[in-house]
């Protein structure tokens, strides 16, 4: 049997009613005169770190059978998919980015079990909507992900009989429904693998951190994208902004690595506001946190927020330096050995007393830092880092003993980006404050004595922003 060709079973196949007949003579004719085009790909650059990762995932639970699936596609409308984005750590460890395979480490060695270029020995290269090559295109085939990734690639039909034998076996849950019934769980040797695998992701290696460069360097040109098409984003809105860095986001990478936040006006006080449906308004700010996911998955993070006429009212400049301030004392917190938590704990002293300055607060900053008290939060809401990787939010499942209640240690890379928000109906504040939300983020490597603005291209200062907007505006 060729390494294309399935083992005996009935075929099923991803159709829909309304595809056309397909008469015994027109598949029969579709079976036959097709060349072979089996590639020797070069080796994935990814190829030497991974097999690195998952040797260091082996020594960890020496003796177990451990289970990392990729994952399959997701349903967005009826009969049509999302396009499919690989499990973090499946890719992680494998570079693998094809859907419904699954890496198995077991006594030190690794197999990937994949699902293959279309046989055409079967309907499914010319009928099957998700995997069909003339449906969904080329998938590779096993020689060619075993060449390019550096480890055994066996059918994923195969998977089963690897994982009916006895041992200790580690699934990594939730993943792959698939993959997740043919072993029976057990929780605690699930959660422990769930949770290493967060904090194997902790410490960048030196390929991870030319991903994230690149990743903020894209993300750059797609900020510098949208203020260039500023006539258009007054005509169009939001989505304009959107649409703009989305394309960038393809051109140069895999995706957007987390939906677009684009905030006119007061919908830049709701965090996460992904409608993006809203217009751009003149004397307004609007509050752009955007991020470029490259071709390796990992993603940059980055928040601007800028004044649509191109200039800070008084007003807006006031706040603006105080958010910077505060985003500046976290950078300068960060370094190995200080708790997660220092940049947050910096920023928001700054604000706190900002708010102070502005008569907000209903007690003292120093009584509002208590963290018994935390008044000043109402304008602040969030906190100021999250770990960034291969997901926006990383190493999510860690121990929080690690993260956040651990400290920082050289290679890590989080975000530091606080802000200040003031709701429309919020009573507590003069109403020239009120719609006003302005967030400034940046991605930010530990160094061994300090740390790398990994997204410093783009201007912080409000001075710099005006000077930025009006040299891309022409």
């Amino acid at each position: 049997m060729s390494e294309n060709t399935t083992p005996d079973r009935e075929e099923t196949l991803h159709t829909e009613s309304h595809d056309p007949a397909v008469p015994a003579a027109y598949a029969a004719f579709m079976r036959t005169g097709w060349g072979d085009r089996e590639l020797d790909l070069p080796a994935h650059p990814v190829a030497g770190w991974a097999a690195r990762r998952r040797q260091a995932l082996a020594e960890t639970f020496p003796g177990d059978r451990l289970v990392v699936p990729a994952g399959t596609f997701k349903v967005r409308a009826n009969d049509t998919d999302y396009r499919f984005r690989p499990d973090t750590a499946h890719t992680y460890l494998s570079g693998n980015q094809t859907s419904d395979a699954v890496l198995v480490v077991e006594g030190g060695e690794s197999v990937l079990y994949a699902r293959p270029r279309s046989s055409r020995d079967t309907d499914e290269f010319f009928r099957d909507r998700q995997y069909g090559e003339l449906w969904a295109g080329r998938r590779p085939s096993l020689h060619e992900m075993s060449t390019s990734l550096g480890l055994p690639v066996r059918h994923i039909e195969e998977l089963p009989g690897a994982l009916a034998g006895q041992g200790k076996t580690r699934v990594l849950r939730g993943v792959d429904a698939g993959v997740d019934a043919l072993v029976a769980p057990d929780v605690s040797l699930d959660t422990d693998l769930e949770r290493v695998l967060s904090e194997m992701r902790l410490v960048k290696d030196e390929w991870e951190m030319g991903e994230l460069r690149r990743a903020c360097e894209a993300t750059t040109l797609g900020f510098e994208d949208s203020v260039r098409e500023w006539d258009r984003v007054l005509e169009f809105g939001e989505r304009w902004i959107e649409g703009t860095f989305f394309r960038r986001a393809r051109a140069m990478g895999n995706d957007i690595g987390y939906d677009s936040i684009v905030g006119g006006g007061s919908h830049a006080t709701t965090l996460h506001w992904i409608d993006n449906s809203g217009p751009i308004t003149p004397g307004e700010l609007v509050l752009l946190d955007m991020g470029v996911e490259g071709h390796n998955l990992y993603t940059a993070d980055v928040t601007r927020t800028l004044p649509v006429d191109g200039t800070y009212t008084p007003l807006q400049r006031e706040l603006y330096d105080l958010v910077h301030a505060a985003q500046q004392a976290g950078i300068d917190a960060v370094r190995p050995g200080v708790p997660f938590l220092a940049a947050h704990h910096a920023a928001m002293t700054v604000l706190a007393h900002g708010l102070e300055g502005l008569d907000l607060l209903p007690v003292s900053a120093q009584e509002a830092l208590d963290p018994d008290n935390k008044t000043y939060a109402r304008w602040t809401l969030h906190g100021t880092s999250h770990m960034l990787g291969m997901d926006v939010h990383d190493c999510a499942k860690t121990s929080t003993d690690i993260y956040p209640k651990g400290d920082l240690a050289e290679g890590m890379c989080l975000t530091v980006e606080p802000g200040l928000y003031f709701q429309t109906d919020d009573l507590l504040v003069p109403e020239e404050l009120r719609g006003i939300g302005i967030r400034i983020e940046d991605d930010v490597l530990v160094t061994a004595d300090g740390c790398e603005n990994l997204s410093a291209a783009l201007p912080r200062t409000s001075t710099d922003v005006e000077e930025w907007m009006g040299r891309l505006r022409g």
